[in-house]
């Protein structure tokens, strides 16, 4: 400090760097008690803002949890209704074979339950659980907002461009959590194809107590065609499905762990 020289001017200016040594502060403040309130402001601004950046630092460093793709419950109703679906599939064709509607039969080695009574056990089984999982997913979705989010809109301009750059390989699928507008106007349909296959079933298994139901459809006969074309279209949806989760693994990846 030159002589002559304001004391508190060096003081303010030395305090940043030697703030920490506690011995010359109370030295400094014995010798010059007038600026010892600038002295204590100095040191409270110089460590309040040490312990800001310290504190921003720690914020920025705090690993962020990634977003779930698919919610636990959706996974949890999939897998459920991908197990009953082919249960109900391999007893179905089962219980084709018993009365084919055309000239073919299916091969008893992708069929369930030996014969026709133990077909039917097993898809009454498979129903029940198809129809109360299916219930809860209809039920979730609706509430949760799930379907007006994911599968809305879908317009015919949509569909033919995403169409398009599928078949010619560039439909990008970098974000799992949108659907474009194939995937929503397959899985708005299969859900509606879900809901057809259900009543008709129900049509066909009691056409006597459910006459209204079966009438509705044409009758016994044409409802067991309805079934019948709406199982062809569950199967051709499930290849397709199944050969574009391979396809983009991470999607597959996605309904297992939910990111």
């Amino acid at each position: 400090m030159r002589a002559g020289g304001n004391p508190a001017r060096f003081l303010v200016t030395a305090i940043p760097y030697v703030y920490e040594s506690d011995s010359f502060i109370a030295v400094t403040k014995q010798r010059f008690p007038a600026y010892s309130w600038g002295i204590d402001l100095q040191r409270w601004n110089s460590q309040g803002t040490v312990m800001s950046s310290l504190a921003a630092s720690s914020e920025h460093s705090v690993p962020t949890t990634a977003k779930a793709i698919q919610p636990a419950w959706v996974r949890t109703v999939h897998w459920i209704n991908a197990v009953a679906m082919v249960l109900m599939i391999m007893s179905g064709w089962q219980i084709y074979n018993a009365s084919p509607l055309f000239g073919f039969k299916f091969s008893s080695s992708i069929t369930l339950g030996g014969w026709l009574g133990g077909a039917l056990l097993w898809h009454f089984a498979a129903m029940w659980l198809l129809m109360v999982n299916g219930l809860v997913y209809l039920t979730l979705g609706f509430a949760s907002g799930r379907f007006r989010k994911k599968l809305l809109p879908i317009t015919p301009e949509g569909v033919i461009s995403d169409a398009r750059a599928a078949l010619t390989g560039k439909l990008s699928h970098d974000d799992l959590s949108m659907y474009n507008y194939v995937q929503k106007l397959l899985y708005a349909g299969i859900i509606v194809v879900g809901v057809l296959i259900v009543l008709s079933g129900l049509a066909i298994w009691k056409p006597v107590q459910l006459q209204y139901l079966t009438a509705l459809f044409g009758g016994y006969d044409v409802a067991r065609y309805v079934h019948f074309i709406c199982m062809a279209t569950i199967c051709a949806f499930l290849v397709v499905h199944v050969v574009l989760a391979l396809l983009v693994p991470k999607s597959l990846r996605a309904m297992i762990i939910g990111r």
